[in-house]
């Protein structure tokens, strides 16, 4: 499952985190990659401190409050987000990610942008599968959530500064084709009531829902 979210952070708070970005010290992102994505990595990352501290736990806030986040990733608990800059030359090779973080299980896979896109060239999200490679640059603000278990890759910065926030998330629901249906029929049961109100047939749809969420979900 890819979802894009919009508006994960408003403006004026994308603003505030890119001046606090600023004053902080950078450091090479190698320090966090695995041995092998280590090969490959060629960005920097905000180096650990009270200030990174706070800025983490405010956008980490931005992000378990966001309802459609919720409702994709279904998440148990987050790791520490990385802020990660990459100027001219960056890239991140193809690589997948480590299968566990910080004692989670990644299922779910999130990159914030919070650079604008028209002040840098290349820097695309790309994700690859049997299908094709699918190329993701948002704006500012908006957030991309994947599976991790695909593979996937920073495109070279061939002008300006890529600044995103990226974490992971260990889902209640492990795998991804079960969080995909329970988003669907979440989303269904939504759109329902909006259109006809509390229904037999949302309630057929509410306790199908519930009912596979309490089925799947590991606690």
């Amino acid at each position: 499952m890819l979802i894009t979210i919009a508006d994960v952070l408003p403006p004026n708070e994308i603003e505030e985190i890119r001046t606090m970005l600023a004053a902080m010290r950078f450091e090479d992102g190698r320090a966090t990659a695995g041995w092998s994505a280590r090969l490959v990595k060629d960005n920097e990352q905000a180096r650990e401190g009270a200030a990174l501290s706070l800025l983490r736990e405010r956008v980490t806030n931005a992000i378990q409050s966001n309802e459609v986040f919720n409702l994709a990733a279904r998440p148990k608990a987050l790791t520490p987000l990385l802020f990660s800059r990459y100027t001219e030359g960056k890239h991140y090779g193809s690589h997948v990610d480590n299968p566990l973080m910080h004692g989670l299980r990644t299922d779910v896979s999130f990159t914030l942008f919070l650079a604008d896109p028209a002040t840098y060239d290349g820097g695309e999200l790309v994700i690859e599968s049997m299908s094709g490679e699918e190329e993701i640059k948002l704006p500012a603000g908006h957030l991309v959530a994947y599976d991790s278990t695909s593979l996937h890759r920073v495109a070279p910065v061939t002008r300006g500064e890529r600044l995103v926030a990226v974490g992971w998330a260990q889902s209640y629901v492990r795998d991804s084709a079960k969080r995909e249906l329970l988003f669907d029929l979440e989303t269904a049961r939504r759109n329902l009531f909006a259109q006809s109100g509390k229904t037999p047939e949302f309630d057929l749809l509410a306790k199908s829902s519930a009912n596979l969420f309490r089925m799947w979900a590991e606690v």
